[in-house]
Formats: structure tokens, C-alpha cells, sequence
């Protein structure tokens, strides 16, 4: 699977943006999508996740309540709704799909076989 990601961008704090990121083939039911993210000098850190069958979703305590992570079965697509965006959200932001990802390691980057190239989210304060 190959995937693309696209929709970063220069925001100012407290705007939106929407990350897509689509697949290149059908999703199976039971793969995990994902959203990670990386500033410079740190460690790449676990965002958002969906499983694509049952839509269940799970965020990072950092971003609850501001982010919203969604799938379009028909365009093999998921989304990330960011808003109320903070300058400590900058950073590139990867998608990532897991066709063995279970519930109790769907945080962890290591669960993750198929990755994006990343795309640049940067918010000036």
C-alpha cells in the first residue's frame, strides 16, 4: 500500500487545517489508519488512529477535543480536522496504515508497516 499525504500548510494559532492522506488500493476492514507526527529534534509521536471497519477512534491527550480523525471508504482516504491549532502542533505529520494493528498497540508507532512521506503543518503564534 502506498500512501499520500497532503494538506499541511502555514496557519496562524487558533485556525484549521485538513490533512488527507489517500491510499493507493482498498483498505481491508480490519487496518488501523493512523496519524503521527514529528517536530524537529524529537521523537515521532503518536497523533490520532481509526480503525477503517468499525470507524473506532483514539487520540493523543494532547489533541482530544481539538482534532477529529475520519476515513471515506470510497476515496481509500483519511482525514485529519485539526483546529484550534497551537504552535506546539507544529511539526510534519505522517500517515500510516497497519493491517495487524490490535487494540492495545494501536498507539505505538512499531505497529505501523505502511507509511506516508509526511507533510509540513506549521502554526505561527
Amino acid at each position: 500500500v502506498q500512501l499520500q499525504a497532503s494538506g499541511g500548510g502555514l496557519v496562524q494559532a487558533g485556525g484549521s487545517l485538513r490533512l488527507s492522506c489517500a491510499a493507493s488500493e482498498r483498505i481491508s476492514s480490519n487496518t488501523h489508519m493512523a496519524w503521527f507526527r514529528q517536530a524537529p529534534g524529537k521523537e515521532r509521536d503518536f497523533v490520532a488512529v481509526i480503525k477503517w471497519g468499525s470507524r473506532s477512534t483514539d487520540y493523543a491527550d494532547s489533541v482530544k477535543g481539538r482534532f477529529t480523525i475520519s476515513r471515506d471508504n470510497a476515496k481509500n482516504t483519511v482525514y485529519l480536522q485539526m483546529n484550534s491549532l497551537k504552535p506546539e502542533d507544529t511539526a510534519v505529520y505522517f500517515c500510516a496504515a497497519g493491517p495487524t494493528v490490535i487494540q492495545s498497540n494501536r498507539a505505538a508507532r512499531t505497529a505501523y508497516y505502511y507509511w506516508g512521506q509526511g507533510t509540513l503543518v506549521t502554526v505561527s503564534s
